[in-house]
């Protein structure tokens, strides 16, 4: 038996080595680079090579998450200044702020959310109290929990007009909970005078559009989602936006975070709790470093002559989503095979640009006989999108992202137009 075993052993030894050798050989040949990228390690810090000739016109393109790659390059021309050095002491206690019921808040990272809104000028934040979550899903889970009565007969139904955010209806049914399920399109709703909660996304996700409620009756609790309401998307009002609860994140920005805006004190401590009972609090590394790059944000605005090789960071992501935009337009239009929405222009209080809302995905609609954009697109040119079904749509729409690197941007324009061409 022992010398069975060793044979095997060696046996895999020797195909270890061959495999591995065979690897060696395609990347040598270069195989790989153009489909693959290679990570390397330099002063322990993870590096990403990009690849080093354009993909494959093969090569399968996945623009089904809101993966905001797009912004890379920016962080990477920042250099240091949003590095942040932690001392292994540092974060011992549970605690971030003793003195506040909302006690895992950084305060540093809260004064770099007050700092940038009054910077951007989004939304009122005096007389609110910020409530810090591990993104927008967590602190969504949050408020149904906070804002769900608790001894009604039956759980309280959650809507929003179609086409809405794939991920409402997934939490809300997640876990089966009594308090609260999902009800559905909110443009349908029939309530019976019963309480409901109706989310509003503006601008929305799908398709870009600015949104008000839609039920308006005296027994509804609002949540407003303004994940996407940032200068680089759609025009800032001369008002702030002053809703009772307003979820935020800078996830298609930088990465991850999210925080809330909440007027009512009982339903921000019932918030805390859900928060507290299901991860004990937020990361206090991810705050400071989430707070550090907030404060990279408002410093490139504020105090631009530290920013000399950079342009101020709302400027830069407007730009360059803007030629985006022009881009996938100018490819759609050139045949009648899709068709993408018009936004209205509005002057924006912060940047003083007028312009239209140019949002982080795409709503493209197949016209003609395609009855399925989403597998037209997967099956016949290996585009991965997100079929409008999942929005309580039809699935004639796609949700493209408009955030992924330039190279595979880049790929995506070219295919459109070759489709539309054929």
């Amino acid at each position: 038996m022992e010398l069975k075993t060793m044979i095997l052993g060696h046996f895999l030894l020797v195909s270890l080595a061959l495999n591995a050798g065979f690897i060696f050989k395609d990347y040598s040949k270069g195989k790989y680079n153009k489909a693959q990228h290679i990570l390397t390690f330099k002063n322990d810090s993870l590096v990403t090579k990009p690849p080093s000739s354009k993909p494959l016109l093969t090569d399968v393109i996945d623009l089904d998450h809101g993966d905001p790659t797009m912004y890379e390059r920016y962080w990477q021309e920042t250099g240091d200044k949003t590095t942040v050095v932690i001392p292994g002491w540092k974060f011992t206690s549970y605690f971030s702020d003793t003195r506040n019921v909302y006690w895992f808040l950084e305060p540093e990272f809260g004064n770099a959310v007050i700092r940038l809104h009054k910077l951007v000028g989004n939304a009122v934040t005096d007389e609110r109290y910020i409530v810090v979550g591990t993104g927008a899903t967590q602190l969504f889970q949050a408020v149904l929990y906070a804002v769900a009565p608790r001894n009604a007969s039956e759980p309280i139904n959650v809507v929003s007009a179609a086409p809405f955010y794939t991920s409402y209806k997934l939490i809300t049914d997640y876990l089966k909970s009594g308090l609260y399920k999902w009800g559905g399109d909110a443009r349908i709703f029939e309530n019976d005078n019963k309480p409901y909660i109706e989310v509003v996304t503006s601008p929305n996700n799908p398709d870009g559009s600015l949104r008000r409620s839609v039920v308006n009756r005296k027994q509804g609790k609002l949540i407003h989602d303004l994940a996407y309401y940032w200068p680089q998307y759609t025009s800032i009002s001369l008002s702030p936006a002053d809703h009772d609860i307003m979820l935020f994140t800078v996830s298609k920005t930088t990465g991850s975070w999210g925080w809330a805006l909440v007027k009512d004190n009982e339903i921000a401590k019932k918030m805390t709790e859900f928060i507290v009972l299901s991860t004990l609090g937020v990361s206090k590394e991810s705050q400071l470093r989430a707070a550090k790059i907030l404060q990279v944000v408002s410093d490139s605005h504020q105090n631009k002559g530290h920013f000399e090789d950079t342009q101020p960071f709302f400027d830069h992501s407007y730009n360059l989503i803007a030629k985006r935009w022009e881009r996938l337009r100018s490819a759609v239009k050139t045949s009648t095979l899709f068709s993408l929405p018009e936004f209205p222009h509005g002057r924006c209080s912060f940047s003083g640009r007028t312009f239209a809302t140019q949002p982080a995905f795409a709503w493209l609609k197949c016209e003609g006989e395609t009855d399925d954009c989403e597998s037209f697109l997967r099956h016949g040119h290996n585009i991965i999108t997100r079929s409008g079904k999942h929005f309580g749509d039809s699935a004639k729409y796609v949700r493209i992202s408009v955030l992924p690197r330039d190279e595979l941007f880049d790929q995506f324009v070219d295919r459109l137009a070759v489709i539309n061409s054929t």
